[in-house]
C-alpha cells in the first residue's frame, strides 16, 4: 500500500477529496499522507518553498493526486505541491502523478500512460487510442489541466495518466491499480521543471 498525497483546491474541490478519504476508511487502498500546506509564507524563495513542501510536507509520500476542478490551475500553492512532487530532495524522492478531471470541467478524454494492462482494466470499452502529436491537443483535450503537468506529458513523455471522476468513482479497484502503477513508473518519470512556480493565484478570465 502507497502513501498518498492528494492535490486539490480546497474552496471548490473539498467535497472529492473527502469522498476519498471516507472511501479508502470503508476499503483501504493508500495511505494517506496529505497536509494543508497553504499556511507557506509567500515572502520565501522558490527553493525554499519547494524544499519544505517536498521534504516536510509531502515527506515520504511516493504518488500525488491531483483532482482537477475549473480553478485547479490558477492556484499557487497547488503549482507549488506539484512542482515539489516532481523534484528529488535532499531527504524525499521525486513521486509519480495521477491526475483526475473532476466533474465541474466536463471533460471527457483520458489517457493511459502505464501500458496495455491499465488501458484494459480502466478503459475496456476502447478500441481505439489517439496518438496526440501537438501541444495544441493537448490543452484543447485537457483545457483545465495545469499547465506544468501538460509540459512533462508533451515535452518529456511522463508516464502520467489522466483519468475522470467518473471512472473511479465507479471503479475502486482501478484507482488501486493507477495508484500501483504509477508508483512502479515513478522512477522512470522525467518532468518538465522550466516553468516558473507560481506566485500568485491568477485566472486570466475574471482578471
Amino acid at each position: 500500500m502507497h502513501k498518498v498525497f492528494i492535490s486539490y483546491h480546497h474552496k471548490n474541490d473539498q467535497y472529492y477529496k473527502d469522498f476519498l478519504i471516507e472511501m479508502n476508511r470503508l476499503s483501504p487502498i493508500f495511505i494517506d499522507g496529505s497536509v494543508d500546506s497553504g499556511d507557506i509564507s509567500d515572502d520565501l524563495t522558490d527553493q525554499e518553498i519547494r524544499r519544505i513542501i517536498r521534504d516536510d510536507y509531502l515527506k515520504d509520500t511516493t504518488v500525488t493526486i491531483l483532482l482537477v476542478g475549473t480553478e485547479t490551475k490558477y492556484r499557487k500553492h497547488i503549482d507549488w505541491e506539484i512542482f515539489s512532487s516532481m523534484i528529488d530532495g535532499k531527504v524525499n524522492k521525486k513521486s509519480g502523478l495521477l491526475v483526475v478531471n473532476l466533474p465541474s470541467t466536463g471533460c471527457t478524454y483520458f489517457r493511459a500512460s502505464h501500458g496495455e494492462e491499465e488501458k484494459k482494466a480502466i478503459h475496456p470499452s476502447t478500441t481505439s487510442w489517439t496518438n496526440l502529436k501537438t501541444r495544441k491537443e493537448f490543452d484543447e483535450r485537457f483545457p483545465y489541466v495545469p499547465k506544468r503537468i501538460l509540459d512533462s506529458i508533451h515535452n518529456k513523455s511522463a508516464k502520467i495518466s489522466i483519468v475522470n471522476w467518473d471512472t473511479i468513482q465507479n471503479n475502486w479497484g482501478g484507482l488501486e491499480m493507477l495508484i500501483d502503477l504509477t508508483f512502479k513508473d515513478k522512477s522512470e518519470c522525467e518532468y518538465d521543471l522550466s516553468e516558473p512556480m507560481k506566485r500568485k493565484n491568477f485566472n486570466p478570465v475574471i482578471a
